[in-house]
């Protein structure tokens, strides 16, 4: 009985023995590996703190830019900087900028798993922000063929004129109101007429994108006040800074409530994206399961005749990559 006991209480401190030899060991081997093959490591750039990293550098009073220009006249072209948990390399030189894009490609082609790219890009299945993989390379090699081409912009070019004459032919028919209205008045005493051409290019850009894209005009979708809305706080959140990027054991905290805006807002765009796509799967059903690929239809007609219902890919169903990548085409500007 007392045999049965001193074995039973010696189990795991001889585990923790054993954990620590292997250790031990594995450090070694690691040492002596350096030693044999140095590799030399590019210097990190001093003033760290111990949990935060040089974060609280670049949160000072210069911008962070400036702040980097000024690390790469101390530490020279390239360095390190921990930003939290995650160390980053930072190059200051277009030859080893090239040698990046170039050499080692690969090695730079991926994405930080960022949590606005998880919650708000469909888990990472945006062809702008999504890691290197099958996925990024097939979301890539269809956007490339069906919708940047020369030749799908040749199909679609009377898509930019019609929109073209369509913005001129508005903004003249103010004009002549305009005109008739103060044809009897000393132009001098008449209200100026303007017109904001920021507005004016981003409303052009947004039908035309929407067109290419989804098949119908902006200025013309139902909805497009709160759609405008939803964009804009995507387009802010996407591009805010959330403190579990760089301290991910906070994340569980949702520290400012930024994950929590981000999920309420994926969930709105979803609804509407979601929508136009049961537009189009329909429109395809009633043309008949043996319908070509449309030649001159938008985006999403391609996206949905091309992509698998069944096919997973890397993980990403067929209505999560039609949706994702529809998304990343929406217009900036307008929003």
């Amino acid at each position: 009985m007392d045999l049965t006991i001193f074995t039973q209480s010696t189990i795991p401190l001889t585990i923790l023995g054993l954990l620590i030899f292997v250790y031990a060991l594995f450090s070694i081997s690691r040492s002596r590996e350096n030693k044999t093959t140095p590799r030399k490591q590019p210097p990190e750039a001093g003033g760290a703190w111990p949990v935060m990293g040089h974060l609280h550098l670049l949160g000072g009073p210069e911008p962070a830019h400036i702040t980097l220009g000024n690390m790469a006249d101390k530490y020279g072209p390239i360095f390190t900087i921990r930003l939290g948990g995650h160390q980053t390399l930072i190059v200051n030189s277009w030859e080893i900028a090239k040698e990046c894009f170039t050499v080692n490609d690969r090695t730079f082609a991926s994405r930080p798993k960022l949590v606005a790219f998880e919650v708000m890009g469909y888990n990472f299945g945006m062809m702008g922000v999504n890691p290197y993989g099958a996925h990024w390379r097939y979301v890539r090699k269809v956007a490339t063929l069906e919708l940047l081409s020369n030749h799908r912009l040749e199909m679609l070019k009377h898509v930019r004129e019609f929109e073209v004459r369509s913005a001129m032919k508005d903004t003249y028919d103010r004009w002549l109101g305009w005109n008739n209205i103060n044809s009897g008045q000393h132009r001098e005493e008449a209200k100026p007429l303007s017109c904001e051409m920021k507005n004016w290019f981003g409303e052009i850009t947004s039908n035309l994108v929407f067109r290419m894209v989804v098949g119908k005009r902006f200025a013309e979708t139902q909805g497009k006040d709160t759609i405008q809305k939803t964009l804009r706080d995507w387009f802010d959140l996407i591009g805010s800074f959330v403190i579990s990027d760089a301290l991910p054991y906070l994340r569980w905290l949702d520290l400012g409530g930024q994950e929590r805006a981000m999920r309420k807002t994926a969930k709105d765009l979803d609804q509407f994206i979601q929508f136009w796509l049961d537009e189009h799967r329909q429109n395809r059903d009633d043309a008949g399961s043996g319908e070509a690929k449309p030649k001159h239809g938008d985006f999403m007609d391609v996206l949905v005749f091309s992509v698998d219902e069944a096919e997973m890919i890397d993980g990403h169903d067929a209505d999560s990559t039609i949706k994702a990548t529809c998304l990343v085409s929406v217009p900036f500007p307008y929003f």
